[in-house]
């Protein structure tokens, strides 16, 4: 089941992904939600996200900060 939410948090990432702020809320959401385990997953593949989107890079800190 796990896997299902993870790739769920992606799929709304990767839509909100135009509105810094909307998608600073959902980051927010996803790192209350999400298992440690699957935090770590999520941060390994925004640093890959945010490369195409610098845009988004400040939302960093929110997942760095848990």
């Amino acid at each position: 089941m796990s896997k299902v939410m993870f790739d769920y948090t992606k799929s709304i990432l990767e839509r909100v992904s135009f509105d810094l702020l909307l998608f600073s809320k959902e980051l927010e959401k996803a790192v209350k939600t999400l298992l440690p385990f699957e935090l770590e997953k999520l941060k390994e593949w925004l640093f890959e996200f945010v490369i195409e989107k610098p845009e988004l890079k400040q939302c960093l800190l929110i997942v760095e900060n848990k």
